[in-house]
């Protein structure tokens, strides 16, 4: 459930909903003007013969976002991305995964993988989808750096379909439904997100500053063909030819480090369409002063902005509450952020990265007064310092190795012991039913139906019960009466007795195959 204190009524940014370009047509010669400039530099897509109806078309699909169905509702879909379908999960996965169908039971759930989001993209922007754009499909078969593709498919899938995207890390902690305040109008908001980084003190910081100030982009929901999530495709695909070309080579070639990622396609990215989508609505350029220590949701145009708890609770800066909060909707486990191993950040030789300082001030300033005074340092106090520094990183790297020993170690004992539950109570449940279907209650005996002069005990397993026990009772020789009339005579079974007998193939098992299961754990 929501904060009662977020019940409040949040007046929306710009005056309320707006009219915006529903009624208000886009002059003829803008449009001709982006014509003749995407027809002039068709060069930046030589493999596409576009004539100028499939330019026309382009710009005329860019500009249909900007009309907003009235009175809309959100998809009732969840997305994720992974390398396989659900069926291959890992634990971790799975159990983050299951959270969203489990708490949305009316949403479709679906994860595209590394098998079918080529499909995907070719089918939703060939000439039979959403809108046709070749540049999309080409670019996106290219390309060869996961994290780009992932960023750029989550752009695409929520501009064609719409609904919730989520991090396959992501846990979902309260259903999709009560992600939008009472205070607001489903059919006013067309996005919704939350902020990430409210470090402004940062801004100005040469590695923290462009990523101080960011919405997060791991989770968010919006309604299909939103502007924001076009501005973000064309700006990826332009920024990958000016890499590209700047690096002299193929798109599939390019070379990112971590923070041309985050800028490129990540958070930064991301934050910049955002608020040049909120600045055109709006008529106004906005600044990071209308979201900082952001306590109730905002609403800027049709973009509903909540607050640092509700996407990103946990981190441990930017006034994040932990996960217990009752405006956290999701939870961040960060298990698949792996990809900055393969774009690392920048790591001073002798004081590491800033971002180990997690944003905490003292840290971060130490960090950058030292790398700045290294220089100026002797030749043998910069050796020990590295010296120094290779030598903490070996000792949390070590550390680090047996945590995670540790972690399997448990792990593997707390599934084995779970297996071995399961297999004790499915083999007490089938004992249990053989038993009852051997011995059904009707025929519950109550006296011992061997003979007498046998004991349980000398029943040998091969021995063979006879098929019918009134055949097998000692019956009276007549020429042997009159020695045996001192003997005692064999007992005779009653009727009653022998309606109790069970059949006589369970008597004994004759072989081993009519033996119960043996179950081993």
């Amino acid at each position: 459930m929501i904060k009662a204190s977020m019940h409040i009524k949040t007046p929306s940014i710009g005056g309320g909903r707006f009219r915006k370009q529903s009624k208000r047509a886009a002059p003829v010669y803008i449009a001709c003007a982006l014509l003749l400039l995407l027809y002039t530099q068709i060069d930046h897509f030589e493999r596409f013969q576009h004539t100028p109806g499939e330019v026309l078309k382009r710009v005329l699909a860019y500009q249909q976002p900007m009309v907003r169905a009235q009175d809309s509702k959100f998809p009732k879909k969840i997305w994720q991305t992974w390398k396989t379908d659900p069926l291959e999960f890992e634990q971790r996965e799975s159990e983050r995964a299951r959270t969203w169908p489990q708490l949305n039971p009316g949403h479709r759930y679906e994860v595209l993988t590394d098998n079918n989001d080529l499909d995907y993209v070719e089918t939703h922007f060939g000439r039979d989808g959403v809108v046709y754009r070749p540049d999309i499909i080409e670019t996106y078969r290219t390309l060869n750096a996961t994290i780009i593709k992932a960023d750029l498919l989550r752009y695409l899938v929520m501009y064609a379909e719409g609904g919730v995207y989520a991090d396959i890390d992501v846990e979902n902690l309260r259903a999709v439904n009560t992600w939008i305040p009472p205070q607001f109008n489903e059919s006013d908001v067309d996005l919704v997100i939350s902020v990430e980084i409210d470090e402004p003190s940062f801004v100005n910081h040469t590695i923290l500053g462009p990523k101080s100030q960011s919405f997060c982009q791991w989770t968010f929901m919006t309604k299909p063909k939103h502007p924001v999530m076009m501005r973000l495709i064309e700006h990826v695909l332009h920024w990958l030819n000016e890499v590209a070309q700047k690096q002299a080579v193929p798109i599939s070639e390019i070379k990112l480090n971590f923070d041309e990622v985050i800028t490129g396609t990540g958070p930064s990215a991301f934050t910049t369409a955002v608020l040049a989508e909120m600045a055109a609505q709006t008529h106004r350029r906005l600044y990071w002063d209308t979201f900082h220590a952001l306590t109730q949701p905002v609403l800027v145009g049709n973009i509903l902005v909540l607050t640092v708890d509700s996407f990103a609770a946990g981190q441990g800066h930017s006034n994040s509450l932990s996960h217990d909060s009752p405006n956290a909707l999701v939870k961040h486990h960060y298990h698949a952020s792996l990809w900055p191993s393969r774009h690392p950040r920048y790591s001073h030789p002798a004081y590491g990265m800033v971002e180990e300082c997690n944003w905490e001030p003292g840290c971060v300033w130490n960090w950058t007064d030292n790398t700045a005074a290294f220089d100026s340092l002797s030749f043998d106090d910069k050796v020990k310092l590295i010296k120094e520094k290779e030598q903490i990183d070996k000792e949390r790297y070590d550390a680090e190795v047996a945590e995670d020993e540790a972690a399997a170690k448990e792990e593997a004992a707390r599934l084995q012991a779970e297996l071995k539950t399961e297999c004790e109570a499915a083999s007490y449940v089938h004992i249990e039913q053989i038993t009852q279907a051997q011995t059904p209650p009707a025929l519950i005996q109550t006296q011992p139906w061997w003979p007498a002069s046998q004991t349980p005990t000398e029943q040998q397993p091969g021995a063979q019960q006879p098929a019918n026990q009134e055949q097998s009772t000692p019956q009276p020789d007549p020429q042997q009466s009159g020695q045996k009339e001192n003997q005692t005579p064999p007992q005779v079974q009653t009727q009653r007795e022998l309606q109790v007998q069970p059949p006589a193939e369970q008597a004994t098992p004759a072989s081993n195959a009519d033996r119960q299961p043996e179950v081993r754990i």
